[in-house]
């Protein structure tokens, strides 16, 4: 799981594809569409992912907001919230769940795009170590990350796609793929989440 996979929660069918086809068409991954809020929770539980896009509403007794409540208390992972609603109730009852977005409907792939770009990039730096060096990186693993893996990794703290990272070290993406799963098989993490909360305990 090389990708940025994104977990899609909406009640609209036509709308929550749409987000899947901007997604898969700017370098992410769908991990799951969820149409419901215990859909939703069901698949958090289990599975591993590194982003989230929940629409507030879902018209059930729980909302995205209660979604996102569990992911910012039990899973650490970023999320971003879609609504046709900016009201200051909804606002105030969503502000503690610290969302890295909000985004109103209509929206289209730019604004999308954007939103998706900055939730990673904020959570990265959020849970970014204040020093981190390969020397002590390596001293405390099996198998030594390699400087080109390295200087990878500092990328997928950023939050860079595959493609921006092969375009940045002018390489191919599935070499880059290759690094990333090499970084995911030394570190024992299966996703780009778990790599930057592993990074964070290390240097805690």
């Amino acid at each position: 799981m090389s990708e940025i996979r994104i977990l899609i929660v909406e009640d609209e069918p036509f709308i929550a594809q749409d987000i899947a086809a901007i997604i898969e068409g700017i370098d992410y991954e769908v991990a799951h569409i969820a149409y419901d809020a215990e859909a939703a929770l069901a698949f958090i539980e289990k599975e591993i992912f590194d982003l989230a896009i929940l629409d507030v509403n879902l018209g059930g007794e729980k909302d995205g907001i209660d979604i996102g409540k569990v992911l910012f208390e039990n899973k650490h992972t970023p999320f971003i919230y879609l609504t046709s609603y900016a009201d200051r109730k909804t606002l105030e009852k969503a502000k503690p769940t610290r969302p890295k977005g909000y985004l109103v409907k209509p929206f289209d792939e730019k604004d999308l795009f954007s939103a998706i770009e900055i939730a990673l990039f904020n959570h990265a730096q959020e849970q970014k170590p204040v020093s981190f060096n390969l020397d002590e990186l390596n001293d405390s693993l099996l198998a030594n990350v390699t400087p080109k893996e390295f200087e990878i990794m500092l990328d997928l703290y950023e939050g860079k796609t595959n493609q921006q990272i092969a375009a940045k070290h002018f390489i191919s993406i599935n070499t880059v793929k290759t690094h990333v799963k090499n970084l995911y098989s030394k570190l024992h993490v299966q996703s780009r989440t778990d790599l930057i909360i592993w990074m964070r305990k290390k240097m805690a």
